[in-house]
């Protein structure tokens, strides 16, 4: 028998009204369920602007503590239409301590746990060191209360073994294999990549195609299902260009295969993931038993050169 589930990623534009944005995303849960997903994903800090385009202290108020609103209205959502939901969204862990991060409520309704980025850019219009401290290394915790080695984590949820990394941690091939390693049969990517419109001409195509390309490399070298959500629409922000939000989101197989594909405007991607094909996939490309794990000390250093 196939050991098939279907898995949902949404696309969508944020506005200035934050709970309206949190509307929205219920309905694209609900429009994800109803086409048989079983694990959903939102975008990367789903319920507003990207606010990381200046250094405004104020935009510290939108954070919320994982105990807040927004993961009570997922909660009771979850278990309503027994599915897992991940909810990535800027958490208030203590005062003046935030991070970016993604809670994975199981489809019971309950609390799995909470990722925090561990990668923080810091680019034109991208002030994230300002908002968000990393996640923590937080050492060897393979526990069934605190999975997670370093500060990746996977969850066993209702339906498939789960991993969750954020945006910039996409471009680290060190996080997709831990994750890998820990167990994930599915890696959940959910993004806030755009263009600056200024340069879109001449690197726009390019940097699209680098970014799935990324991706679908962890996909390939670790034999695991990959999804990845990002937002849409321009969003402005005085004194500059603002910044375009490309979508592109996908899905894709051990292969790295498109299973769903966006463009650039809203959308509700669904696919079927048959998890046998991991197995599969392994056994014909067995990368993992390949490693040379005695030879990779020297990844530890920042640099290597003289």
């Amino acid at each position: 028998m196939a050991n098939i589930v279907t898995i949902g990623i949404v696309q969508d534009t944020a506005s200035e009204d934050l709970a309206a944005n949190v509307t929205t995303a219920v309905a694209r849960v609900r429009d994800a369920a109803a086409r048989g997903a079983q694990i959903i994903c939102l975008q990367e800090l789903f319920n507003a602007p990207y606010f990381c385009k200046s250094v405004r202290p104020e935009r510290f108020d939108i954070a919320q503590p994982s105990t807040g609103p927004i993961v009570q209205t997922f909660q009771a959502l979850a278990k309503e239409l027994e599915v897992v939901i991940v909810v990535p969204y800027y958490e208030r862990e203590a005062p003046g301590l935030y991070r970016n991060s993604a809670t994975v409520i199981d489809a019971d309704g309950s609390v799995l746990g909470t990722y925090r980025k561990m990668h923080i850019p810091h680019d034109p219009l991208f002030e994230e060191k300002y908002y968000f401290a990393p996640g923590d290394v937080t050492g060897d915790q393979r526990t069934d209360a605190h999975p997670g080695y370093n500060g990746f984590k996977v969850w066993k949820t209702k339906y498939a073994d789960i991993g969750v990394l954020i945006c910039w941690d996409q471009w680290y091939p060190e996080g997709a294999r831990i994750t890998a390693l820990l167990g994930a049969q599915i890696l959940f990517y959910p993004t806030a990549i755009a263009w600056h419109p200024a340069e879109k001409a001449t690197f726009g195509e390019a940097q699209v195609d680098a970014w799935r390309t990324a991706q679908r490399a962890h996909a390939i070298a670790n034999g695991v299902f990959v999804a990845a959500p990002n937002r849409v629409g321009h969003e402005d922000e005085p004194g500059t260009d603002g910044l375009e939000f490309f979508g592109q989101s996908f899905i894709c197989d051990p292969f790295g295969r498109y299973l769903a594909q966006a463009g650039t405007e809203p959308a509700v991607l669904t696919a079927a993931c048959d998890l046998d094909l991991i197995e599969d996939t392994r056994r014909n490309w067995p990368f993992l038993r390949d490693r040379r794990i005695d030879a990779y000390g020297p990844i530890l250093n920042r640099w290597l050169g003289k």
